[in-house]
């Protein structure tokens, strides 16, 4: 469509600064004015009288790198209005690779994003954005550099310290991805192999995205009983290295880790003392979702996904596994610790023949099993060969909304595909503004889109889209600011929001009166140095 007019908008801006009522004029795939607009020569004319116009939500957690080639339209997200995705978070994504990585890799993602029947026929990031942007994408398309796979191609999966000659070799990998496109890197410390990683690696590495004016976003290596000593080491990272960090999905997690929140957020109150750039994502909700495998100690991991299973074979290597669980190991989070047994909860499963644990409990699925939960547990991951997806509760409201008030923050979904989702994945931007905004007003309806459009916009350093601006890319939605309303829960998770009227990407129409219309409208986003 070439030529389109949204009228009597209400227009929030995503800078923050007050509603106005306006016409936006759209011409292809950029906005071309803002103000009081005649609707003659206009092809579509939509009458926005009474309905919000903002621009179009950005996900800065997000992991559907795989799932885009099942459903390139990504319908859960272009459902909430999300417009960009920003792909291969914690450490862990499709690209780079190289042939002697390959299949165990594969079965690592299998693991965090689910089984997708895909040939892989990249290898370099340049090579799966190529590819992707063949696809009938729906949202626009961001991607991070994985420090797992910087890693595992310079030096493979070992648990092991990089010699100097192996930190150049990540160096210049990592350069060569942010030069093909890649926004920063992202690390997951809690996951092979970036686990195995010390602080100077990234420092390092850190120096190559300064250089590069990248971000480091970071699953850091604590959200538990060390995050203090965590936040300390991305802090230290993001000083020595001169790089902008961001925390994934930030919280505090476990009832005995709660008394830390106040230093916390006196620690991120200090590191803008000291002029450093800090900033972070969070998804509305109390409990968080990832892949069953880890529940493991980190040792179980060591080698990758074929190792870890051996592992589980071994009668006596469980005793260890279930003696550091109940035990604890210093600077590791402990996921049956902090949520407990009966709050943690299948998602999903790689076969048909563990499908009646989806939805359940550790404690239910001892109970199905004949077992005590922890050998239970141990017996699925090692069937489905790491295939599992899990739920855990670890937080409270007053947190979530204490994350979501400060000025670092922006909105996510950390959502992933399979079984018996987090709700996140259909709901997270519409239960702000329901829930946080309408409802329990912790926030202006500015500040919560602010928080969704331009503040995510600029922690990518993406200067094409996430305010409404003429210029600009043509990212929109339209929705009743009365009606919007998220409707997935624990229970029910796949099911779609309310409110949400119109969405636009590039000028597209995705979302019309409510209802999906596909259509390629996404675009691959690839870095430039601001």
């Amino acid at each position: 469509m070439a030529k389109l007019l949204i009228k009597n908008g209400i227009v929030v801006d995503g800078t923050g600064k007050e509603r106005f009522k306006a016409d936006i004029a759209i011409e292809n795939d950029v906005i071309v004015k803002i103000g009081d607009i005649c609707k003659d020569g206009y092809e579509k004319v939509i009458d926005a009288a009474g309905k919000v116009v903002s621009p179009g939500f950005i996900d800065t957690h997000s992991h559907s790198s795989m799932l885009l080639f099942q459903d390139p339209f990504l319908t859960p997200k272009i459902c909430q209005g999300i417009t960009t995705e920003l792909v291969a978070q914690d450490g862990m994504g499709p690209a780079p690779v190289t042939e002697e990585t390959l299949s165990p890799w594969i079965k690592a993602m299998k693991g965090l994003e689910g089984e997708y029947q895909i040939e892989w026929t990249w290898r370099s990031v340049a090579d799966y954005l190529k590819l992707i942007e063949t696809l009938e994408l729906g949202p626009n398309i961001a991607y991070l550099a994985p420090h797992g796979n910087i890693r595992m191609v310079s030096m493979g999966l070992d648990n092991r310290k990089p010699t100097e000659k192996e930190i150049r070799l990540m160096q210049k990998n990592l350069a060569k991805a942010i030069d093909e496109g890649a926004f920063g890197m992202s690390t997951g410390m809690i996951y092979p192999p970036c686990c195995y990683a010390e602080i100077q690696e990234f420092i390092e590495l850190g120096k190559v995205i300064h250089e590069k004016g990248g971000v480091f976003v970071t699953h850091q290596r604590s959200e538990a009983d060390s995050i203090l000593d965590s936040m300390e080491e991305i802090l230290t990272i993001g000083k020595e290295s001169g790089c902008k960090v961001h925390f994934s999905h930030f919280k505090v997690c476990g009832r005995n880790n709660w008394d830390k929140f106040p230093k916390v957020l006196d620690r991120l109150d200090k590191a803008k003392e000291e002029g450093m750039t800090v900033s972070f994502d969070q998804y509305p909700y109390v409990a968080g979702s990832t892949m069953m495998s880890v529940i493991l100690p980190p040792w179980v991991h060591d080698g990758g996904t074929d190792k870890l299973i051996e592992r589980l074979k071994d009668p006596k290597l469980r005793e260890k596994m279930i003696e550091d669980i109940e035990n604890g190991i210093p600077g590791w989070d402990n996921f049956v610790k902090f949520a407990g047994l009966e709050g943690i909860f299948v998602t999903f499963v790689g076969s048909e023949r563990n499908q009646a644990l989806v939805g359940k409990n550790l404690v239910e699925v001892g109970e199905i099993k004949g077992k005590d939960p922890l050998n239970a547990i141990f017996d699925v991951i090692m069937e489905e060969e790491n295939i599992v997806g899990l739920v855990d509760f670890y937080g409270t409201e007053e947190h979530v909304k204490l994350i979501m008030s400060r000025p670092e923050h922006n909105v996510c979904t950390d959502g992933i595909m399979g079984g018996k989702p987090h709700p996140r994945l259909y709901g997270a931007f519409p239960r702000v503004l329901s829930k946080y905004v309408r409802e329990e007003k912790a926030f202006t309806l500015e500040t919560a889109i602010h928080k969704m459009t331009g503040k995510a916009a600029d922690v990518l350093g993406l200067t094409d889209r996430g305010i409404l601006k003429e210029g600009l890319a043509a990212d929109i939605v339209i929705f009743d600011p009365e009606k919007i309303q998220d409707t997935a829960d624990y229970t029910n998770p796949t099911q779609y929001p309310l409110g949400i009227e119109y969405v636009l990407v590039n000028g597209k129409i995705l979302i019309n009166e409510g209802k999906p219309q596909r259509q390629k409208a996404g675009k691959v986003l690839r870095f430039k140095k601001r």
